[in-house]
């Protein structure tokens, strides 16, 4: 059997957007597991999306979502003793946003917070019916900022591995998410590095913004980040409109990205770049070669940038047709 599927895991949550006027926000569907899920199946790739929602208005929101893009929801588990999470996000002139906090709830935690390995384990035949089907499984490392959460992505993953299930981790440092968490508020800056530097090491393909590779690695280069974490995985290193460092399959090299003057919002731009590689790596076979790599790190370029020309992420995800005919544009 080929394997075509990708699992998603983590957080789905609301981007309450601050209006180009600062009068008010929009509230947009988001998360980054969420997006991913989302854009791959606008890719024509079949999506599973794992994780917790509330038992509230808007987890009836994401949930309509999926289901217009048929996302696979067997593993979505619904709460009610906690609220799906509303995330105020600030722009600035430029389109790059910022998160500056999180709406208050009547609740005590958010839903990703409470994400239970007790749910999955009644359900583990049918997730593992279900890894015998999927090629990636795609996560960051927002969940580890809960205990509970954690336990369940790390089971998850290894239940995984025995199927063959390659791990794809986007790192997506969001110190925001610790600093108002009752789990994990009290934790060291240098302790939630450690942590998550330590479940980097599950990773297959890492995804990580140049930021990122500076603060857990001290380093800029794709090859020696590889190095420094047992699997040894294939390293992408995104850095806004700048080139994008890579070492896929052996190979190291940097691609120069797309750009447009019609930048609106670069919410969820690095969760449909991710979507667009995957789907390339499922579509085309994984590259064997320089060139093959090049033509798979533009096209997930292509989507990370047609979601910057409107608001929000997952409604402004471009469709399978649409990145074609922008890299055909490219060309002519």
């Amino acid at each position: 059997m080929k394997k075509k599927k990708v699992i998603c895991i983590g957080e789905a949550l609301i981007d309450r957007i601050r209006n180009k006027s600062n009068q008010g926000f929009t509230d947009f569907l988001g998360g980054a597991p969420a997006n991913v899920a989302c854009a791959l199946k606008k890719l024509k790739i079949d999506s599973i999306f794992i994780g917790s929602l509330g038992s509230d208005d808007y987890g009836k929101k994401f949930i309509t979502q999926f289901n217009e893009l048929e996302v696979n929801l067997d593993f979505l588990q619904l709460d009610n003793d906690s609220s799906t999470r509303v995330v105020n996000v600030e722009r600035n002139q430029f389109g790059d946003r910022f998160f500056s906090g999180f709406e208050k709830s009547s609740h005590s935690y958010f839903a990703d917070e409470v994400f239970s390995k007790k749910f999955i384990q009644k359900k583990l035949l049918n997730l593992e019916e279900s890894f015998l089907e999927t090629k990636y499984l795609v996560t960051g490392t927002i969940f580890l900022s809960s205990p509970l959460s954690a336990e369940t992505i790390f089971f998850i993953l290894e239940h995984a591995k025995k199927f063959e299930v390659k791990i794809v981790i986007d790192l997506n440092w969001r110190e925001v998410f610790w600093d108002h968490s009752s789990f994990s508020s009290e934790i060291s800056k240098a302790a939630r590095v450690n942590l998550i530097k330590k479940f980097l090491n599950h990773a297959n393909i890492l995804k990580l913004a140049k930021e990122e590779a500076t603060l857990f690695f001290e380093d800029e280069n794709p090859l020696l980040i590889s190095h420094q974490l047992s699997n040894r995985p294939d390293v992408i290193i995104t850095d806004g409109k700048n080139p994008i460092k890579w070492y896929i399959n052996g190979s190291q090299g940097i691609t120069e990205t797309p750009t447009s003057q019609k930048i609106v919002d670069t919410t969820g731009a690095g969760d449909a770049f991710l979507a667009g590689l995957i789907s390339k790596l499922i579509s085309s076979g994984y590259p064997a070669n320089a060139l093959e790599i090049e033509d798979c790190i533009k096209f997930a370029s292509v989507c990370g940038l047609l979601t910057c020309l409107g608001e929000g992420a997952i409604q402004e995800q471009p469709y399978y047709e649409k990145v074609n005919k922008f890299l055909g544009s490219l060309i002519s």
